[in-house]
């Protein structure tokens, strides 16, 4: 991206490209087609959850907010993620939601967060509805994590995972039939499954805007 360095550039493109804040985008999730045969109950029954996709400026350019779950987890144990989670009846929308699990999961208070706008709603195959949020982080925020849920919290460059090179399709056999995965290696981190689909749909907004 030519303006990877330009976080002005880059906020202006993203107001383009996202589904716009005043409410979350309908649909059933781009992917659910896909995975109809191996979600539970036929994709009818979806728990709605919400992430938030922080970026945070630095020197060398916008910084993506990941993190790695604990393992054990009954959901996604290990696996580098957004953070986020399932949205509670007393949260007022999808943004309240990952703003709350973001502040419980890393430390993040809403005050430093900026919500900039919604990608696609997306489907996981554990049987979630989930609203992503792209955010902006005030630089000044250090994450505190909570050791019972997130193992670890990093920084990936924005530039780096909107590089599609760096996006490595796979095949794996999944209950009997054929799933195409993504994924992403920056370092020691293995970024795939869910967090590496929801980059991929957040680079062609941005291609298309």
């Amino acid at each position: 991206m030519s303006d990877e360095r330009n976080p002005l550039a880059i906020i202006e493109r993203l107001q383009r490209a996202l589904h716009p804040l005043a409410a979350p985008p309908p649909g059933e999730g781009w992917n659910k087609q896909q995975l109809i045969d191996f979600l539970p109950d036929g994709g009818r029954n979806l728990s709605p959850a919400a992430v938030l996709i922080g970026l945070i400026p630095r020197a060398a350019g916008f910084q993506v907010l990941l993190t790695r779950r604990t393992e054990g987890l009954r959901h996604h144990g290990g696996q580098i993620s957004f953070p986020g989670g399932r949205i509670e009846p007393d949260d007022a929308s999808p943004i309240a939601a990952a703003l709350r699990e973001s502040q419980e999961e890393v430390g993040l208070p809403a005050a430093l967060a900026e919500p900039l706008g919604y990608l696609d709603p997306f489907v996981t195959i554990t049987g979630f509805h989930v609203f992503p949020i792209v955010a902006r982080i005030d630089a000044a925020f250090s994450p505190v994590i909570d050791p019972s849920e997130v193992a670890e919290a990093f920084e990936t460059p924005f530039a780096y995972l909107m590089e599609p090179a760096n996006a490595r399709a796979y095949e794996v056999d999944y209950l009997g039939g054929k799933r195409t995965l993504i994924e992403f290696q920056y370092g020691t981190h293995r970024i795939w499954g869910a967090t590496a689909a929801m980059l991929v749909n957040f680079r062609e907004r941005l291609e298309r805007s």
